[in-house]
Parts: structure tokens; C-alpha cells; sequence
């Protein structure tokens, strides 16, 4: 038996290690420069990529604008998974009856949310392939 409760108190001394790395790497993120709300204020005016006698800097600038939304839309993803993670180690934690309903809703909410944009994204670029393959090239 004494095997049995070293065993469950190792676990969980591994588990909290672990839940503070998830909260560390989270805080860490969310204050770094790879976070959704700085990522989200770098942005690049349309003259910065030419004007006038550049007329393909207007296309250059969409592609910068379509990466730039890519890269917002993946640090968010990041972030709420982090997040989703962070729940779902305390959850291991408590047990997941007995986590917070508000937390089990917070869960569920980003799962939801992950996913949305997830099925948005995959959308977005089966789009891109099949213009790809109705364009005429000039060949």
C-alpha cells in the first residue's frame, strides 16, 4: 500500500511541476512579442511596399496582409491552446468534476473556438487551390 501512495504523490508532484511550466510558457507567450495582441499591431501601410510606378506592390501588400492575418490567427490559436492546457492540467489536478464550471465552460469554448477557425483556415486554402487550378496561366 505504502507503494501505492509514493507512486500517486510522485504523480502529482510531476504534475505540478508540470502545470507550472503550462502557466509559465503561457505568461511567457502572452508577454512576448509572438503574442496575439502584439502580433496584431504590427502592420505595414500598402506605400511601404512601392506606389506609382510599382503596380505590383498592391499585390505584394495583399500577400503581406494574408500572411500577416495567418500569423494573427496562429498566435491567438497558440495562446488559447495554451490556455485549454492549462484548464486541462488543473482539471487532472482537482478531477474534472470537481474543476469550476466556469472553467469547464472555458474549455469547451475554446475547443470550440480552435476548431472554428481551424475549419475556416482549411476552407480558406482548399478555395486558394482550386482558383490555383482554374487559373489560366497563359501557357
Amino acid at each position: 500500500m505504502g507503494g501505492r501512495a509514493a507512486d500517486v504523490r510522485r504523480g502529482m508532484m510531476a504534475l505540478s511541476t508540470f502545470k507550472k511550466r503550462v502557466d509559465d510558457l503561457l505568461t511567457t507567450f502572452e508577454d512576448s512579442a509572438g503574442g496575439a495582441s502584439k502580433v496584431g499591431t504590427h502592420r505595414l501601410a500598402e506605400s511601404a511596399f512601392g506606389s506609382g510606378a510599382f503596380p505590383e506592390g498592391k499585390l505584394l501588400h495583399l500577400e503581406y496582409e494574408r500572411v500577416h492575418e495567418r500569423i494573427t490567427a496562429l498566435s491567438k490559436s497558440l495562446g488559447l491552446q495554451l490556455e485549454a492546457m492549462q484548464i486541462a492540467v488543473h482539471g487532472v489536478d482537482v478531477t474534472f468534476d470537481n474543476l469550476e464550471l466556469e472553467q469547464r465552460d472555458r474549455f469547451h469554448q475554446i475547443r470550440a473556438e480552435v476548431n472554428q477557425a481551424r475549419e475556416v483556415m482549411l476552407g480558406l486554402v482548399e478555395e486558394r487551390r482550386n482558383k490555383a487550378d482554374q487559373t489560366d496561366a497563359g501557357y
